[in-house]
């Protein structure tokens, strides 16, 4: 598992984030959860050839449905 993070800013409509955060809300989940889950599922889907580590490569708790 990940033993470090590190900050990252995006720009977004505020109108989009303000649905997006309640979408999260309703689902128990924060922002920031879901956005990593969206960038694991990324790296994995366009990683091609590269060889990433099992716990990249494992299912999540939020895959699995579970709330860290």
């Amino acid at each position: 598992m990940e033993s470090r993070t590190a900050r990252l800013t995006i720009l977004i409509d505020p109108r989009k984030k303000q649905i997006f955060e309640e979408i999260c809300a309703a689902h128990d989940l924060t922002p920031s959860q879901v956005v990593r889950k969206l960038i694991r599922q990324y790296i994995i889907e366009n990683a091609g050839d590269r060889d990433l580590p099992d716990w990249l490569k494992g299912r999540s708790s939020l895959d699995r449905g579970v709330t860290p």
